[in-house]
């Protein structure tokens, strides 16, 4: 199975599947459980796009510094692990681009946990400062459109606090 390189969108304006799974866990739609299983069902090449896909959308959820911590918190991830260390170092966006270039198979695994964390927490704010209830964006209307049930209640969650 591969991700398309950085596709948003299919014909008749709908969301790829890659960024509507992304984007589900990012808002805890989906469990981890679920997304790591999606992800490690991906070969090297679909992996690496997933992960660009997931730092592209970080960019444009606009993440920040201070994303770091708690991003690190709800990754479970340990500080001192490599992408959470290239979290903390540098301009935020071109560590997001350094995490998603990850290459050893068991460093892409806490990048692909800490992506969709950080995406959660940028996303989240965003959410909550520009969006309200009239947004527009198709990506922030996931659970109004989805089918019930991709994750139980007691799953754990990335896009919660």
């Amino acid at each position: 199975m591969e991700v398309d390189d950085l596709v948003f969108y299919e014909g008749a304006g709908r969301m790829h599947e890659s960024a509507v799974i992304l984007n589900e866990l990012a808002q805890g739609l989906r469990s981890m459980g679920e997304g790591v299983a999606w992800f490690e069902s991906l070969d090297v090449e679909g992996q690496s796009s997933a992960l660009r896909l997931l730092a592209q959308f970080c960019v444009q959820a606009r993440a920040v510094s201070e994303d770091g911590p708690e991003s690190i918190r709800r990754a479970g991830i340990r500080p001192r692990h490599t992408p959470a260390v290239l979290l903390g170092r540098g301009s935020i966006n071109a560590q997001l681009w350094k995490i998603a270039g990850l290459a050893p198979q068991h460093e892409r695994l806490k990048a692909f946990r800490l992506l969709i964390a950080v995406l959660a927490v940028a996303d989240g704010r965003r959410r909550d400062r520009y969006c309200g209830d009239e947004c527009s964006h198709s990506w922030h209307r996931l659970d109004d459109t989805r089918d019930s049930g991709h994750a139980s209640p007691d799953s754990e969650r990335v896009g919660g606090s």
